[in-house]
């Protein structure tokens, strides 16, 4: 029985050790930073990281900015370039997120993103532009996201993110804080607050 254990045990940790040395990746939407060339103050996140690039190339401003590329044949899952900050300073105050956007052969789908959350990391306000995506190719162009900051929030977290093949780069990113009149983008704004199904004979 003991030596059934012991072999068990070291088929076990052999198994473990050609696992990581494949280098492989968790597959879970947290920020990886394994040995990529990102940007300082930036963190690389999504579902699946290692089938994509960033790095710096040109830029509308004439500076840096900042690109996210396929580079597997059939990329799986997405990948962000993303931040996150305190809400201290935007608290009980709408703001916008605006950057200019290029786009080149996206197979898939791109998007500017922006989530507010409160202390325990529940998303009070968030637009991952899933009603407007970027796909194909594109120029330079301003994209904007709008969002209110509940006095409850805790952080604020956005980026650029890419789902399938293709190259988004982005530059001139800017928060801002803005009036009232200004829409909202928020996806949440309209969620259902009902505790009961409607309309479920469709003659409403």
């Amino acid at each position: 029985m003991k030596t059934k254990f012991l072999l068990t045990f070291f088929l076990l940790c052999f198994y473990i050790g050609q696992l990581y040395s494949q280098g492989e990746y968790p597959l879970v939407s947290v920020p990886q930073t394994h040995d990529r060339d990102i940007p300082a103050g930036w963190v690389l996140g999504g579902s699946n990281p290692q089938d994509y690039a960033v790095d710096l190339n040109e830029s509308v401003s004439g500076f840096a900015s900042a690109y996210l590329k396929s580079t597997a044949s059939k990329p799986v899952g997405f990948v962000t370039l993303m931040q996150t900050f305190k809400a201290n300073n935007y608290r009980a105050q709408r703001i916008k997120l605006s950057a200019y956007v290029k786009t080149k052969y996206i197979v898939g789908w791109s998007a500017l993103w922006m989530r507010v959350n409160d202390v325990a990391g529940k998303p009070l306000s968030f637009d991952d532009m899933r009603d407007r995506p970027l796909i194909g190719s594109s120029e330079w162009s301003p994209i904007e996201i709008v969002l209110d900051v509940p006095s409850i929030s805790d952080e604020i977290s956005f980026g650029i993110l890419l789902h399938g093949k293709g190259q988004v780069s982005i530059d001139n990113i800017k928060i801002t804080i803005v009036n009232n009149d200004v829409p909202v983008t928020d996806v949440l704004k309209n969620k259902s607050e009902s505790y009961s199904p409607k309309n479920l004979d469709f003659e409403e």
